[in-house]
Order: C-alpha cells, then structure tokens, then sequence
C-alpha cells in the first residue's frame, strides 16, 4: 500500500524559514511526478510548486523566489524549503505523488499525505 508522510511543519514567524519533508513508500516504482499542496481554512485547495521524476520544477506565483522543491528518488521523499514565509502563506501543506506503473497505458494514481500544519504568524 502506498503510503505518503509530511513532516517539518509548525509555527514561525513572518520571514522565517521552514523545511518540509514528505516520505512516499509502498511502492517500487519510482514516483512519477511529486509536490505540495496547501488548503487554508474556508479557501480552495492550491498547488504550490512540483516536481517530475527528471527534475523540472513548477511553482505557483506566489512562492517563486521564496520556496524551493526538491527530490531524491533514492530515498523516495520530497522536499520543500520555505524562506521568507508570510502570514498568507498559513495553511495545510499536503504532500502529493503520482505513479505511472505501466507506461504503455494512460492511468496514473494520485496519491496523499494527510498534511502537515504552517502557521506565519507574530
């Protein structure tokens, strides 16, 4: 069974730093595509930056600059550094990864950690 876990969250004040990381097992396949979501109470879930197994990074456009995603697929984790957190940046930060088990198909599996909590705040 494949299982994802978050850690490294917690309180910090505005333009501190943090550290996420996610471990993802049960699998062995290399995970496909690897990130991190974030949800605040009351407001959609948002996609904050991924990751592919090859390395090519996105992230959305309010992090660029300030957060940093990164993977060893060695070790089947993925990392987020977060530099320069603000308050709005507060929320549930969930880590997601997809496998791709049979390439000669289109299905792919989406997988979830069950979050890790960040709060900016003075």
């Amino acid at each position: 069974q494949v299982q994802l876990v978050e850690s490294g969250g917690g309180l910090v004040q505005p333009g501190g730093s943090l550290r996420l990381s996610c471990v993802a097992s049960g699998s062995i396949f290399t995970f496909d595509d690897m990130g991190w979501y974030r949800q605040a109470p009351g407001k959609q879930r948002e996609l904050v930056a991924t990751i592919i197994s090859g390395g090519s990074t996105n992230y959305t456009d309010s992090v660029k600059g300030r957060f940093t995603i990164s993977r060893d697929n060695a070790k089947n984790t993925v990392y987020l550094q977060m530099n320069s957190l603000k308050p709005e940046d507060t929320a549930v930060y969930i880590c997601n990864a997809v496998l791709w088990p049979d390439r000669t198909t289109t299905i792919k599996f989406d997988y979830w950690g069950q979050g890790t909590q960040v709060t900016v705040s003075s």
